[in-house]
């Protein structure tokens, strides 16, 4: 057996892998592979390379270990997910490998003029910065229930093994302990699905009344509430995903989703993702 039958295959666009209980990430698209990396590197040199050698494959080692990172941001993934409001909101606390404002015009590699360089400067938080110049290397746009009315899923802990209530931790403020005992999680499950169930009912009367759909998932439990959006990042962006979101410190729903976005990536970009998660970068 050679070093290539250990390459996992790569898998087909469209592939969905299932998470949680209702949840998914969905392998949308990609751009470029390892060799787009080796190859952004040597641009200064104007050299191109056609085939992975294995002084390619230290190169790349060598960028991520010496923090020279703007070579993995030309190549991409996109990614569908479906996942409740809780995760979909954690998932972009972390927003990519370094800071990407207010610089962008030295990320886009340009001279502007002093006019111009102002209007990309950092105006805010959120994927568009408030002016539309918010993260240049990563995009989100999620489903609207302002504009399709999207039948209203939940995610309910407790409903399976994989998927207990958790005790809150004995000697830290946030996270998550082991699963509690049976009873309290057969409660919390219950009063979990009670709620949703009342606040179906009062949704669905809200429509029926007349009222507008983006006022009447106001009575919908948020935290609970499936979302489904799309996620375009650079390499660098999802490898700092992964290193966040991997971790046994991080939260048991997002590391799952976390998994899924591996399994779908790594085959694309094996020695990108594995070099740069070497030394996490800040």
């Amino acid at each position: 057996m050679n070093a290539d039958d250990l390459t996992p295959a790569i898998p087909e666009r469209g592939r969905r892998l299932a998470v949680l209980d209702l949840g998914y990430v969905r392998l949308v698209d990609w751009m470029g592979d390892d060799l787009s990396v080796v190859n952004a590197a040597r641009a200064s040199y104007m050299k191109e390379a056609t085939t992975l050698r294995a002084a390619d494959e230290r190169l790349v080692a060598y960028l991520a270990r010496h923090g020279h990172l703007s070579p993995f941001r030309h190549a991409t993934v996109s990614l569908e997910i479906k996942a409740p409001l809780m995760v979909a909101r954690q998932w972009f606390k972390y927003r990519v490998g370094g800071a990407h404002t207010p610089d962008s015009a030295e990320f886009l590699g340009m001279d502007l003029p002093p006019e111009l360089a102002a209007t990309l400067e950092w105006r805010g938080q959120g994927d568009d910065g408030g002016d539309g110049y918010g993260d240049l290397l990563q995009a989100r746009n999620e489903a609207s229930r302002r504009y399709v009315t999207l039948p209203p899923e939940f995610f309910v802990p407790g409903t399976s093994p994989a998927t207990p209530w958790r005790a809150k931790p004995a000697t830290s403020k946030q996270g998550s302990a082991g699963p509690v005992d049976d009873a309290t999680n057969a409660e919390a499950t219950a009063r979990l699905h009670e709620l949703i169930n009342r606040s179906l009912a009062h949704y669905d009367w809200a429509v029926g009344a007349g009222i507008s759909a983006e006022q009447a998932r106001l009575f919908l439990p948020a935290y609970a509430l499936h979302t489904v959006w799309r996620w375009t990042a650079s390499i660098q962006s999802i490898a700092h995903f992964l290193q966040q979101r991997l971790g046994a410190d991080a939260q048991d729903e997002i590391q799952a989703y976390a998994r899924a976005v591996s399994d779908l990536v790594t085959p694309l970009f094996p020695h990108a993702l594995r070099a740069l998660g070497r030394e996490p970068q800040d």
